[in-house]
């Protein structure tokens, strides 16, 4: 799996055959396919390792919040810094999500999309509002907002595929005083700006 990721990494989807993966791994292709039936089924772990693995580096760094200010801006950090710190990650989900077709000619992973991954965000927003942080959302823009976040954190991963150097840090800083400016009441995003201040 790690090789795998390494190579779809370093000389993309279309280039890291079965046997480019077995090579640098060291293996036979005989060795390969008694894990993996076929390059297809390698790619679809190497999607739910990405996933998972980015669901557990963000969790507590997520749950350990006491406050939806806090819960949001550790949610939109802690994505950027799974993304600099796994860059091959990010590359290799990248190379599969946009090249990995079904037999028809359909990109294999697109269906799988749906609003699931937005859930999180919109429960923080209900939070905020019960608490007097966030303003009042409707579902339409509960949904919209999450959306426009999740667009922006992705964006970063897909720059980063072109530029190495992304300067990830500045991109998180710059997103979470975006949307803790979206969200917030004036008062809480003062309080908010004031915090990140003295800290």
């Amino acid at each position: 799996m790690k090789v795998a990721i390494e190579t779809i990494a370093a000389v993309g989807y279309s280039q890291a055959s079965v046997g480019q993966i077995s090579k640098r791994a060291g293996i036979s292709k005989g060795v390969f396919t008694y894990h993996f039936a076929s390059k297809d089924e390698l790619m679809d772990q190497i999607v739910r390792e990405v996933y998972e693995a980015g669901f557990r580096f963000m969790q507590q760094k997520v749950e350990g919040q006491t406050t939806p200010v806090g819960m949001l801006t550790a949610y939109i950090e802690s994505n950027l810094a799974f993304i600099k710190e796994h860059r091959d990650y990010i590359v290799a989900l990248a190379e599969i999500v946009t090249n990995a077709r079904t037999p028809e000619g359909k990109l294999r992973f697109a269906g799988q999309a749906d609003d699931t991954i937005l859930e999180p965000l919109i429960e923080i927003f209900k939070w905020g509002e019960e608490t007097g942080e966030f303003r009042t959302f409707t579902e339409r823009a509960a949904r919209v907002t999450a959306s426009a976040i999740r667009s922006a954190i992705d964006s970063v991963a897909t720059k980063l595929v072109a530029q190495p150097d992304l300067d990830i840090p500045g991109f998180s800083e710059e997103l979470v005083s975006l949307f803790l400016t979206a969200v917030c009441k004036p008062k809480a995003s003062t309080a908010a700006t004031r915090e990140k201040g003295e800290g």
